[in-house]
């Protein structure tokens, strides 16, 4: 007997990428007909059976939820998950984590292993890969196969779905008006690239806080990082071309970053230049200077997707069809980063 065939062993054994594989077997007309045609036939000869999906939906429930996180670096996932385990657990529910390290192959054969027979529902957050493909394509799959899903953070509205997220612009906007407050007149922002949702939110955030004030928005007072390999540099190199009195930045670790660049300049935080950051994890508080920072709640994040997903797949089989969007406000905690 043959073992059972994975995607991925597909995608290997003719040399294409997994989501050609998925979108081959689904007839997408994005795949030549060529590349179609063999990936059918070799699935066939192995009797790949397409809809794992579908196959864990027989009326067999495993009081199990499945958690995709792009990764743990950040202390904001790690009070996520917290959350989520503590109302799941309540409800008799278990937890599965999985780790996409921001790739989107690895988010599709995470949602693959999980959604074959060993969950019941979904709670995610999408890779960075996959906001950069715009391909959302599994996710799709998923909530038209009638498995319940929710994404929390980074969220995508062209996946129907449940969502439990921050206001990221009123949250910016928020961390900039305080730097204003305390007299900051020429303020800098480190953030992501702007396909990733929150960097994209959060800059816009900032740019709307500067301009109610009647300042002047410049480009070069933006810095957007995509390789993570190399944030210390870049931060260092950005903070010493400019004469910034504040630094607004979407995460933790790009706001311990800039303290860095700020010092070795030669200055002062927060006495020459003021730092905010973005979720309060343990880097904010235990960090010299502490960090001024927005805090993002994770963990009533993680509370509020569970039980959505909870509601989900308690609900009549007869009940309408609708989604809902949870908004988490944020709240400013000011440390020694700020004056």
């Amino acid at each position: 007997m043959r073992p059972k065939l994975t995607l991925k062993q597909i995608a290997k054994e003719l040399d294409v990428s997994i989501s050609t594989v998925s979108k081959s077997l689904r007839d997408s007309p994005e795949i030549g007909e060529d590349t179609r045609q063999k990936v059918q036939a070799f699935a066939k000869l192995y009797n790949y059976k397409p809809n794992n999906i579908a196959l864990s939906l027989k009326n067999r429930k495993t009081k199990t939820i499945g958690v995709v996180i792009p990764e743990i670096v950040h202390h904001f996932f790690t009070t996520v998950i917290s959350g989520i385990e503590h109302v799941a657990n309540e409800k008799g529910y278990s937890v599965i984590v999985c780790l996409s390290d921001n790739s989107f192959d690895k988010e599709v054969l995470n949602m693959e292993m999980l959604a074959n027979g060993s969950i019941d529902g979904f709670i995610l957050s999408v890779a960075k890969e996959t906001m950069q493909k715009g391909d959302y394509h599994h996710l799709i799959e998923v909530v038209n196969q009638g498995m319940p899903l929710v994404l929390f953070d980074r969220s995508v509205e062209e996946v129907p779905s449940d969502k439990v997220i921050i206001d990221d612009v009123k949250g910016a906007k928020k961390a900039v008006q305080c730097l204003i407050d305390k007299g900051a007149k020429n303020i800098g922002i480190i953030s992501t690239v702007d396909y990733i949702s929150v960097g994209k939110l959060r800059t816009q955030g900032y740019t709307e806080a500067l301009q109610e004030n009647g300042f002047n928005v410049n480009q070069k007072s933006i810095l957007k990082i995509e390789n993570m390999d190399n944030i210390e540099s870049e931060i260092s190199a950005f903070v010493k071309e400019s004469d910034f009195d504040a630094l607004f930045a979407v995460n933790e670790h790009f706001a311990a970053a800039a303290v860095r660049a700020v010092r070795d300049k030669g200055q002062k935080v927060p006495d020459d230049v003021q730092v905010i950051g973005f979720t309060d994890g343990e880097l904010s508080k235990r960090f010299i200077p502490s960090l001024t920072t927005i805090s993002q709640h994770g963990s009533r994040m993680g509370e509020e997707a569970a039980r959505l997903l909870i509601e989900k797949l308690e609900k009549s089989p007869n009940e309408e069809e609708s989604y809902k969007t949870i908004i988490v406000e944020t709240g400013l905690i000011e440390r020694e980063s700020t004056k």
